[in-house]
């Protein structure tokens, strides 16, 4: 799944390319694009015709684009990138992808935006924006501001590491409160967004923790040397353009990410330890794999 750095990168190639643009046109191939848009694909072309793009946000690894139709409020049109969906900048005339799902032309007849999904397991929805209750009047991060508000579906996700919005000191309170396993709760979008299990490995193996430590048995520092972990190897993927395993996660103009090629603990089974030489191991954790050193990161004693 991309995560954080990835849709960040694509949601910067957005802002790029498409925001301030009015939107002619959408089409929308088949019913399963729009599915989780209430009134099916007919009314969501209809509805995003003639809107101008305000901005392109993101919360998380939750990304829209702030629409603003001629006869209605702001919406959002959230875009559900799932294992593998794509959002291309191509001319009209480019050939059409096999897996090609909406296209969004555009009155300046510029480049269209493409929706491409293999797995099918992404879409498009349009939804309300309402107020973002952890918007607070901060100096400019590295992350969106939501000035216009979170989409509905995205208004239970905190905020991510790289937001303004971003309340260091209560995460870290919230945690430090938890007697389960410190990678459970960086995996929980509702404790803090954008990290999955690529940046979550990274995290813990720079800051020398076990994923299945309890988080109750850190202390509040190390806690927060941890999340500042999580945030600085976010900062250097998103610099080499996020991590891309194959062909699927690339940005608007289908180049790929190469932060792989920097990563110390996920999916580096069997390689040394680039802090002590230990071989990386590989173990199951919520359906998924965990990636640890052995030396750098003491498993923890079973509890009884």
């Amino acid at each position: 799944m991309p995560e954080l750095p990835e849709v960040e990168v694509v949601r910067r190639g957005l802002a790029e390319h498409v925001v301030g643009r009015r939107i002619r046109t959408a089409h929308l191939l088949g019913q399963r694009v729009a599915r989780r848009h209430e009134g099916g694909p007919a009314d969501l072309s209809a509805r995003v015709s003639r809107a101008e793009v305000l901005a392109a946000d993101r919360r998380g690894k939750y990304l829209w684009l702030v629409l603003d139709p001629p006869d209605d409020d702001p919406h959002a049109l959230v875009m559900h990138l799932g294992m593998s969906g794509q959002l291309l900048v191509e001319p009209a005339d480019a050939p059409r992808e096999k897996h090609l799902h909406a296209t969004l032309d555009f009155d300046d007849d510029g480049p269209q935006l493409r929706f491409v999904d293999q797995r099918t397991f992404g879409g498009l929805a349009l939804t309300p924006l309402l107020p973002d209750v952890h918007r607070r009047a901060v100096g400019p991060g590295s992350g969106p501001a939501h000035g216009h508000g979170i989409p509905q579906p995205v208004a239970h996700i905190a905020p991510d590491p790289l937001e303004d919005a971003f309340d260091r000191p209560t995460v870290i309170r919230t945690m430090k409160s938890k007697n389960v396993a410190v990678k459970r709760l960086l995996l929980d979008q509702g404790v803090v967004s954008g990290i999955g299990n690529i940046y979550a490995d990274e995290a813990l193996w720079r800051a020398g923790v076990h994923g299945r430590r309890p988080a109750s048995a850190l202390t509040r520092p190390a806690i927060g040397r941890l999340l500042d972990h999580a945030a600085e190897v976010m900062r250097e993927a998103l610099a080499q353009g996020g991590t891309s395993f194959d062909a699927l996660y690339v940005n608007v103009n289908g180049a790929s990410g190469y932060f792989d090629r920097s990563l110390d603990a996920y999916g580096q089974t069997g390689r040394p330890c680039a802090r002590c030489g230990t071989a990386i191991r590989r173990e199951e954790f919520m359906n998924r794999s965990s990636h640890y050193c052995p030396r750098c990161q003491t498993v923890p004693r079973a509890r009884a």
